[in-house]
């Protein structure tokens, strides 16, 4: 018997809600539509429908407010509030069933949490993002989101949303069958909900313990907790969980083979998730309600509950062709098993024929029995198979793109090119590289650039930078794109100085069997255009003038130095020391001014993206 509950909502609908309002309250929700439309001061507009969404529990009401708040944020890019519309979209598609746009409305949601740096919201996102995984299915994914998530929380100082997070971790787990690593995300998530007197955690956590017990067979245990549970969720109007508890106490009935009560409580949980909506446990409780069908004998309710799980469940995980072969082969199965139940009722005036018919039954039963468990297995097999390729696949992709980009491709077939208005782009390349490659080993000289390059890949990654490509000996990278960033001319340089100083310590500690190199690094800022180059073997690209200008930076730079334009010093003066060199002629440019970047000028700077102290700006 598999218990399951989904504790996802909880977390998910909590990482947005206005101070003071720590959970969903429908009623404070209605009195805000009712201020709402009766008209309220354009400053105070965009905060109504803030929690207006937070505090919606019926899914096409948080969707409607969540899409006013994100036309009406969208006017004027006020970035806190887009950050809260997206999610608050994701919250409500999540709930009725709608994973693929839940999560394209989370992603958004997390890049506007990025560029206000919201921390609180950027942890709060990935476990957004991470629950909406594990409710497909995708356990290896969800499982990072969850780690980054729970990270970034524990830092936010915000108990509420530590403790749902949390519990969500902890429900993965339970569905993982890691049922000890399930219990001590709850014991830790309880006493933070005990600790600060929080009902709806109290609620969640109470039920989410009984369903490890259910599934430990501590049942008496299991529904004394699943039904305090669901009576405060009665009194709080969160009924998506009660639709699932009431679900697993039918399972628990069923293992105790009390039909009538295991029908009670599924029927009770089917009708609840239909009222509001909630696609996930529709299908959950149609499922168990064949089960219950068939073992009665009622073949022909059971036939049509099994469909409609099938259509429910498929419509969460997409997976059309193992659908269209479990409604034939269901069809045939059940219509097979329905006739053979006709000819007894018409042949019970001869016992030697009743005999005989029964016996065949129960053959026929078995391979029924058989046939449905193959079944399962196969359609597990598939799931599991489709998933670890689905990651695979997503893996090899973001090492070519960037996520979003990646994202795009995977959605439309093709990624539309985007112009950003002010991007800093470096050249670097390593002095007489040409010369050694003439008399050197192929296998020395790739060991040589593997070595510089894979660790100039790390300092990109540290300082949020996008590795654009590599060509030759030349490493081409940017900020401030695919997302663009305020910090992000400093960044490069930052990065620059990194590179510099490693390449200067391997050149001084260089044993007698390897080779290390000189580079001459340039650095420019301005526009840019990028996009995807190709059909088949996908290239992220960046074009234009700025560019070019990047490259003769880097040219008429010397070894070891940093040579920046003009364009770049304007946005670094006062945060970094700058040796202004002159006009030195550039090819197909003429006379331009450089500037060496000596070091930071500020020691108490922090050598991080996160340490300049830059002039407000405003979005």
């Amino acid at each position: 018997m598999k218990f399951k509950a989904k504790a996802w909502i909880l977390a998910a609908l909590l990482f947005v809600v206005a101070p003071g309002l720590a959970a969903q309250n429908p009623a404070m929700a209605d009195s805000l539509i009712a201020l709402y439309n009766s008209g309220v001061p354009q400053e105070n507009e965009l905060e109504i429908l803030k929690a207006i969404a937070g505090n919606q529990t019926n899914p096409d009401k948080k969707l409607k407010y969540a899409e006013i708040l994100i036309s009406k944020a969208s006017k004027d890019s006020m970035y806190d509030f887009l950050h809260s519309g997206f999610l608050q979209k994701g919250n409500a598609m999540q709930l009725k069933g709608n994973f693929a746009t839940a999560l394209d409305s989370y992603f958004r949601s997390l890049n506007y949490a990025n560029l206000i740096n919201n921390q609180k919201g950027i942890g709060g996102v990935h476990i957004s993002i991470a629950d909406t995984y594990s409710m497909i299915g995708n356990s290896a994914t969800s499982k990072r989101y969850y780690d980054r998530g729970i990270t970034i929380l524990r830092e936010a100082n915000d108990s509420i949303v530590l403790g749902s997070a949390l519990l969500n971790a902890g429900d993965d787990s339970f569905h993982s069958q890691n049922y000890d690593e399930a219990l001590e995300y709850y014991s830790e998530s309880g006493l933070i909900f005990k600790a600060i007197d929080y009902p709806l955690g109290r609620a969640y956590n109470l039920g989410n313990v009984g369903m490890v017990y259910a599934a430990q067979g501590k049942y008496a245990l299991a529904k004394k907790n699943i039904n305090e549970a669901i009576v405060m969720l009665e009194d709080l109007k969160h009924y998506y969980p009660i639709a699932v508890y009431l679900s697993s106490i039918a399972d628990i009935y069923t293992s105790q083979n009390n039909i009538p009560s295991a029908f009670d409580y599924a029927k009770r949980s089917n009708e609840l998730a239909t009222r509001y909506g909630l696609k996930d446990q529709i299908g959950n409780s149609n499922l168990q309600l064949a089960n219950l069908y068939e073992s009665a004998g009622n073949y022909k309710e059971a036939h049509k509950s099994y469909k409609n799980y099938i259509v429910y469940r498929d419509s969460v995980t997409n997976l059309q062709t193992i659908q269209q072969m479990a409604e034939l082969r269901t069809d045939y199965e059940i219509s097979q098993k329905q006739i053979e139940v006709d000819l007894l009722a018409q042949q019970k005036k001869n016992q030697n024929i009743i005999v005989i018919s029964t016996g065949i039954a129960f053959v026929l039963l078995g391979l029924l029995a058989f046939g449905l468990y193959r079944r399962y297995l196969y359609i597990n097999r598939m799931r599991k198979i489709l998933g670890n390729e689905k990651d695979r696949s997503d893996r090899l992709l973001l090492n070519i793109l960037p996520e979003q980009t990646a994202r795009e491709l995977k959605e439309f077939g093709r990624v539309k090119s985007q112009r950003f208005e002010s991007v800093s782009v470096l050249f670097a390349d390593f002095k007489d590289f040409t010369y050694h490659s003439e008399y050197l080993d192929p296998e020395v000289l790739v060991e040589s650039v593997d070595f510089y390059f894979s660790k100039f890949d790390k300092i990109m990654e540290k300082y949020g930078l996008e590795k654009i490509k590599t060509v030759g000996d030349c490493y081409l990278c940017a900020g401030g794109l695919p997302f663009p960033s305020q910090d992000h001319a400093h960044s490069i340089l930052l990065a620059a100085l990194d590179i510099a100083q490693f390449v200067k310590e391997s050149k001084e500690n260089q044993k007698e069997d390897e080779i290390r190199f000189e580079i001459r690094i340039g650095v420019n800022t301005g526009p840019v255009v990028a996009g995807v180059v190709g059909s088949r073997k996908f290239a992220y690209d960046i074009w234009g003038n700025t560019v070019n200008i990047a490259s003769r930076m880097e040219t008429n730079s010397e070894a070891g130095r940093i040579n920046i334009s003009e364009n770049t010093y304007q946005l670094v003066k006062f945060n970094f020391d700058c040796e202004y060199r002159g006009e030195i002629e550039v090819k197909s440019k003429g006379n331009t001014k450089m500037y060496f970047v000596n070091g930071i000028k500020d020691l108490s700077i922090k050598h991080d993206t996160g340490g300049f102290v830059l002039p407000e700006v405003r979005v």
